[in-house]
């Protein structure tokens, strides 16, 4: 095995193994097919009938859209699960292509059998592919730590451009010319990162053929427009206390039949909470104790879930148990922040279409028409230069792949230089509403190098200070298009904010995602015993689950808010919420730290 890894890296791309930038490249039109079909997802199901959407009222679009988001995150503890057990990382990964492909293509249909097929094979796909990727890169580097963290930047550097380029085209076709244009571009793309993988997977000898019988420690944080890969995991824990042997707690079948229970009652809420109200499908259409049939069944799921934590914690040492308690605080922190920062495919995209003034003449359409250019041209052209020094490296043994891969530039050049065309010959220029997604990618792009300075330096905030900051930077953002849209009336359908309070949003928000986003698997990684990640792992993908859904509720809230207290009233209430467990997480430093014991 090591022989074989000192092969991957006789071919070199940046100092970096070739294989790197196969995954980069794979990486990188998965998530331009993700975020560019999710940039369009919540706009086309509110559009007007007259402009081919659906014409759904927002509550109901918020309320599929959260449970989309949500189970994209539940389902990668089963992709992890069959690359673990069954498959191996790369056949999981081709699967989920696959999966991707056929569900994008559904989507591109627009009717409702296709879009709910599409949603359901997304989600599954998703779940194969997205632990997988960077399960592939953890095993490439096994006996080169030292180039880890280069290795991490470098993907994560093709996560952001692929969510650029997605939420960039894909948004511009779907508004400008037709959504089934927007969602079948997403499809193509993925496609083309399919086939490139396949054609080259022999470049990782025999990585990912087989299922690992130990989980690999290293994962990724995701789920926002722009995800943060997090930095190299190491898991050095053993209990201090003396307690190994408590630290791996078996589940007895009782322990089972639990967790069987509460997944059960929670999928169904998740999946009925949508259907109840857009097709008034309610298969929980029961009280019980006097609760609705949903309260019941999701406090049910809440209060099983709690039960198996907490009596577990009681099984395991001293030291084990603070530090458990230590990655649950920091769990409950990021149920918010997910909740809070994801509205932007969400609300926020609302607040863009509906109440932003994006209608620019003269200079200002001037000079957004070359911003737009140059933030378009400059990160494809840095891509293209990477796709050269790959091609150099990998064409004589893998043409064929280094041949779509070079015709999917060759499409998505053409689709860019049209769009900047059209927009040029126009005397006016009209943002579109999903434009604003891309500042994420652009800012985290911009910032990710200063934060990681910063994380490098002597002045490395502790955990519960970043978090308190990210959280924090979160509210602050809020708190701009809070005050941008005080002068909106309760009731009103339209408004002409200026776009300056969106930037400003999508500004603090990305320095709040680099405070916590690559934070938090990285501590569970630290905290939790080896033989424990896998669980725990699950229980923090659970609670961006949880986050991802309640993000869809409050997007929901916004609309009874907006009628009845006015759209600021709600971004005000979500500036306050953040904000105050910012403060709470910095009060509470002295106490986790004394959970954590020396975790740093």
């Amino acid at each position: 095995m090591s022989g074989q890894h000192s092969e991957l890296f006789k071919s070199k791309v940046l100092g970096h193994p070739s294989g790197l930038f196969v995954l980069f490249f794979t990486e990188m039109w998965e998530r331009f097919s993700y975020y560019g079909m999710r940039a369009l997802l919540v706009m086309f199901l509110t559009a007007s009938l007259t402009d081919s959407g659906w014409g759904w009222p927002r509550e109901h679009a918020f309320a599929l859209f959260g449970t989309y988001t949500a189970l994209v995150y539940i389902s990668t503890m089963l992709g992890g699960y069959f690359a673990d057990k069954v498959w191996g990382y790369r056949k999981a990964v081709v699967v989920g292509a696959v999966l991707m492909t056929l569900g994008h293509g559904a989507m591109a249909l627009e009717t409702p059998w296709s879009i709910y097929l599409g949603l359901t094979l997304l989600v599954f796909g998703s779940g194969f592919f997205k632990p997988n990727m960077t399960s592939i890169i953890s095993h490439m580097y096994i006996n080169h730590q030292e180039k880890k963290d280069g290795a991490y930047t470098i993907f994560y550097m093709g996560v952001n451009a692929g969510a650029f380029l997605g939420i960039l085209l894909c948004g511009y076709l779907g508004e400008k010319v037709g959504w089934s244009i927007g969602f079948g571009l997403a499809g193509v793309f993925m496609l083309f990162g399919m086939i490139q993988f396949v054609l080259s997977q022999n470049i990782f000898g025999d990585i990912g053929l087989k299922p690992d019988k130990i989980h690999d420690l290293e994962s990724a944080s995701a789920g926002s427009g722009a995800e943060v890969i997090d930095a190299p995991i190491k898991n050095e824990i053993t209990a201090e206390d003396g307690s190994e042997g408590k630290d791996s707690l078996p589940f007895p079948m009782w322990q089972k039949i639990l967790i069987a229970l509460m997944t059960t009652a929670g999928l169904v809420w998740i999946l009925n909470d949508p259907a109840s109200k857009i097709y008034d499908f309610n298969v929980l259409n029961f009280n019980f104790l006097g609760m609705s049939g949903p309260n019941f069944t999701i406090l049910l799921a809440l209060v099983l879930f709690l039960f198996l934590l907490i009596y577990r914690l009681t099984q395991y040492g001293a030291v084990t148990r603070s530090k458990m308690l230590a990655v649950w605080f920091f769990a409950f922190l990021t149920i918010f922040f997910w909740a809070i920062f994801e509205q932007a495919p969400g609300s926020l995209t609302v607040f863009a279409r509906d109440y932003t003034d994006r209608d620019l003449s003269g200079g200002a359409a001037m000079a957004f028409k070359i911003i737009n250019t140059l933030m378009t041209i400059i990160p494809l052209g840095i891509i293209t230069w990477v796709l050269g020094l790959l091609f150099r490296q990998t064409f004589k043994k893998y043409a064929m792949a280094n041949l779509v891969l070079g015709l999917s530039f060759v499409i998505i050049w053409g689709v860019a230089i049209w769009m900047l065309v059209v927009e040029f010959q126009k005397p006016t220029a009209e943002v579109p509403a999903s434009w604003f997604g891309v500042l994420n990618s652009l800012f985290i792009i911009a910032m990710a190098p200063l934060f990681s300075k910063w994380w490098e330096s002597k002045y490395n905030p502790s955990a519960n200070m970043k978090f308190g900051i990210g959280l924090t930077l979160l509210g602050i953002g809020m708190a701009c298009v809070a005050f941008g849209a005080g002068g909106i009336a309760p009731g009103a359908e339209t408004a002409a904010v200026s776009m300056i309070w969106l930037i400003l949003v999508y500004f603090f928000h990305t320095m709040g995602e680099l405070c916590i986003s690559p934070v938090g698997l990285s501590y569970v990684s630290k905290l939790v015993p080896g033989k424990m990640i896998a669980f725990m792992f699950g229980i923090w993908y659970i609670a961006v689950a949880i986050g991802m859904k309640s993000a869809g509720k409050f997007s929901e809230y916004s609309e009874t808010v907006a009628k009845e207290e006015g759209i600021s009233y709600f971004f005000w209430i979500l500036t306050i919420v953040p904000i105050a467990l910012g403060v709470l997480s910095v009060l509470l430093t002295p106490v986790i730290k004394k959970l954590m014991h020396g975790v740093k």
